[in-house]
């Protein structure tokens, strides 16, 4: 399908710059535009693209200054990255969805599988499982006895749902993800470690998304639980009975231990560490490989190990780079005091 600048920026609530008849039928990155494509620039470190891109309309930011003409039609916007992200939405929203229900996929009699869902090959869904109305399965995904699905969720190849675990609408679970596996709870013995039934489960909300390869593990007794809107990047652990709040956000490889709480709209860089039975605020912004063993209150944007404010953090790093220069001088500084006292001594 083909739109013009102007359906577009009706949508997003643009204003154009130049021709609004321009049309466009894909989507292209602005170093990379071609005709018929739409762009968007968002970081003025690409700006010199604009003048040079192939692309017909070019999504900017209302307060952007150029230095020459451009060639594309310009539709400004507040944000160019959030309207961007709104076109892709109703471009993804409008991509036919598969719907039937494969010959080569097992699912046990007991289950109740909803209206309009698409099943693939080899997929395997348990006994007393709930599927919701729209749902996508993609082949070899796994759902376990008495588990349930809510409506409109998408859960991609290899995933697997272990039994009794509850997913709510909406959600995707990107391939070779695992929900509900055992926490890891073992108790020493003389002879070794006894292992501790995991006998509870994990509790995924609504518009919940997680990543390839991460793991949310079930609780001990009672829920993990993984509140509504929440994003896990692909290799992200979650322990068991943690308690993630609602619209948090984490990057790839962070790991969060056992029963600890993290508060509602947190963001966690890469590889940040969380110890267990702790607390995290809402609203706490963590930096990449920070390393987190207490508790942490609201509003507050840390990084390191343990974590500090981020201009401390800096200056901090700066002086650690000097430490071997700075090493060396206190130790010339020390061989000086000793003369200079030896020299006092002998008058």
């Amino acid at each position: 399908m083909e739109f013009t600048a102007k359906q577009i920026a009706e949508f997003i609530q643009g204003k154009v710059e130049g021709n609004e008849n321009a049309s466009v039928h894909t989507f292209a990155k602005i170093e990379e535009g071609k005709p018929g494509a739409i762009s968007f620039l968002s970081n003025e470190k690409y700006i010199n693209y604009i003048y040079e891109t192939e692309s017909s309309i070019v999504l900017v930011d209302e307060k952007l200054t150029l230095e020459k003409e451009v060639k594309c039609t310009l539709i400004r916007v507040k944000s160019a990255y959030e309207a961007v992200a709104k076109l892709l939405q109703l471009y993804d929203s409008m991509k036919p969805k598969k719907k039937g229900i494969s010959t080569l996929a097992f699912i046990d009699p007991s289950a109740k599988i909803g209206e309009d869902c698409y099943i693939g090959p080899f997929v395997a869904i348990a006994a007393n499982v709930t599927i919701g109305d729209g749902c996508v399965i993609h082949p070899h995904a796994t759902i376990g006895e008495n588990a349930s699905v809510g409506e409109g969720t998408e859960i991609y190849s290899n995933a697997v749902i272990y039994h009794d675990c509850k997913v709510g609408n909406n959600c995707i679970l990107h391939a070779g993800c695992v929900i509900g596996a055992d926490g890891f709870g073992f108790a020493p013995t003389a002879n070794g470690y006894d292992k501790i039934p995991q006998i509870g489960i994990v509790t995924i909300e609504d518009n919940v998304e997680i990543g390839a390869n991460t793991c949310v593990d079930r609780s001990t007794m009672g829920s993990t639980y993984v509140r509504k809107g929440v994003k896990l990047d692909n290799l992200v652990q979650i322990a068991h009975n943690t308690d993630i709040g609602a619209n948090t956000v984490m990057s790839s490889q962070v790991g969060i231990a056992g029963s600890t709480k993290v508060g509602e709209w947190c963001m966690f860089g890469g590889q940040v560490g969380i110890a267990g039975h702790i607390k995290i605020g809402n609203k706490v912004m963590l930096g990449a490989q920070s390393g987190v063993p207490g508790s942490i209150k609201d509003n507050q944007e840390l990084i390191g190990t343990p974590p500090m404010e981020m201009k401390p953090y800096f200056r901090s790093q700066a002086i650690f780079r000097r430490l071997p220069e700075m090493y060396k001088e206190l130790n010339d500084l020390r061989k000086e005091l000793e003369e200079l006292k030896a020299k006092n001594k002998g008058e």
